[in-house]
């Protein structure tokens, strides 16, 4: 089902960009990326490992987002981000997404548990104001905001 969120993602950012995105694949991820995106023209790429939960999930249903990141894989950097999906099984679609530079990850979520990970909780409901609110995003939403992450790596 991961991978499915991925091609889904990757599919959706080249159609709604119109080709301007371009997604590539990880054949291992060994590194914690899954997708890498760069900008028709442009020099920057933008690293992603991607969280994706599906609808029929508890925390879905109960509008949270929860997931972890394994700190063995996790290593903050300029051009990594950290995107975590909420995926709506029955449409095949994106519910919120989060896409998080993984520096402003590490500042938040401080040191791993006891198994190593290091966890991201957030709220889905319209007008929550938790922490990761700012970064929260309707599927609209998930292009422009990864065009723009682009552009500031490009600066």
């Amino acid at each position: 089902m991961g991978k499915a969120a991925e091609y889904l993602i990757a599919a959706a950012c080249v159609l709604s960009t119109r080709g301007e995105l371009n997604v590539s694949m990880s054949m291992v991820d060994d590194e914690g990326v899954d997708l890498v995106f760069h900008r028709r023209d442009g020099v920057a790429t933008l690293a992603a490992q991607v969280k994706a939960r599906m609808s029929d999930s508890q925390d879905v249903q109960s509008e949270s987002m929860v997931a972890f990141v394994r700190s063995q894989t996790f290593r903050k950097r300029a051009g990594l981000d950290i995107l975590f999906v909420a995926i709506d099984i029955e449409r095949g679609a994106v519910l919120k997404a989060w896409l998080v530079p993984s520096a402003d990850f590490a500042e938040v979520v401080g040191k791993p548990d006891t198994r190593g990970r290091l966890r991201f909780v957030a709220s889905m409901k319209k007008g929550s104001q938790d922490r990761w609110a700012h970064q929260r995003l309707e599927a609209d939403e998930l292009a422009p905001a990864i065009l723009a992450r682009l552009k500031q790596l490009e600066a």
